[in-house]
């Protein structure tokens, strides 16, 4: 097969010798043309697809797949996979992890009286006193979820689709699982439906003086709503790795507030080492005409 390779972030040069060892009988390319079969891409350049007229297969480098739905010239009636990533899911639980110990143990606070040449201790609560709110429990919410409970933390969470994870209290209602979170973590796909979820009447709901991961994208979170829940003392941090612009513009006031934490979209990357035996097998499917795994419904925007 015929397989091209593009995107504007991703680089070929660690991807290829990966994918020409997974893939010994298939030929890569960067070029698109008509007799491409399956591409691979990752915020490919404008008018990629445009020129991909006999493909089988889009294969996402990436989860998201947002900004690929919303490309006026993606092709219609080719099946769409995300790339589900074990080291990436295994990123993403590290990441939230540290997020989580940094506000339950108070460090955010501690590294800002480091500046202060301050000595003051809080209060030590246990993991069993903290409950973590989880929105989005597909893969990445389901293996985090199961990070968070060996630690001793409660977990609930909300879905679209109800789900049973052991040790996860499932809420069918938002507001109704905020109102038992301590702190949230937002790991949902960006849709029409969750645009601006995390805002004041959300944030609201929740318990006091906890805090807001969010590591999915910057549109679940409406700033000014976050950035009041701070100043009122409601929310006591929020760790942001995903913006509606990036990077993040100078003259965002995110980058001033004490009570944030910034990352540069760097939660969980895709790694190369783990992904490509995860594309090698849908290449294989669509070579004998089964369906790719982790398909994309059109109809639900992720």
């Amino acid at each position: 097969m015929k397989i091209l390779f593009a995107s504007e972030i991703e680089k070929p040069d660690f991807w290829f010798p990966l994918l020409q060892q997974a893939l010994p009988k298939d030929q890569f390319v960067v070029e698109p043309d008509e007799s491409v079969d399956i591409a691979l891409v990752a915020t490919p350049p404008a008018g990629t697809f445009a020129r991909l007229n006999n493909l089988k297969l889009i294969q996402s480098l990436w989860m998201g797949v947002e900004r690929l739905l919303a490309d006026p010239q993606l092709p219609s009636g080719v099946p769409l996979a995300r790339l589900v990533d074990p080291g990436m899911v295994s990123a993403m639980a590290e990441t939230v992890l540290a997020h989580v110990l940094d506000w339950h143990h108070h460090h955010y606070t501690y590294r800002r009286y480091q500046a202060e040449q301050k000595w003051f201790r809080h209060r030590q609560f246990l993991a069993s006193d903290r409950t973590i709110g989880i929105l989005g429990l597909g893969q990445l919410g389901s293996h985090v979820a199961g990070r968070l409970l060996q630690l001793g933390f409660n977990v609930v969470g909300w879905s679209r689709r109800p789900k049973q994870l052991d040790g996860v209290r499932f809420f069918s209602d938002i507001e109704e699982m905020m109102g038992a979170t301590d702190a949230l973590v937002c790991l949902l796909p960006l849709t029409d439906k969750t645009r601006g979820v995390i805002n004041q009447r959300t944030l609201g709901k929740m318990k006091p003086h906890g805090c807001v991961i969010n590591v999915a994208r910057g549109g679940h979170v409406v700033t000014a709503d976050l950035l009041a829940a701070l100043d009122s003392g409601h929310l006591r941090h929020a760790y942001l790795d995903v913006f509606e612009q990036e990077p993040l513009p100078k003259e965002s006031p995110l980058w001033r507030h004490p009570g944030v934490t910034i990352t540069p979209h760097t939660a969980a990357l895709t790694e190369p080492r783990t992904a490509v035996p995860k594309i090698a097998e849908n290449v294989d499917r669509i070579r004998r005409g089964q369906p790719a795994l982790n398909l994309v419904d059109f109809e639900a925007g992720y």
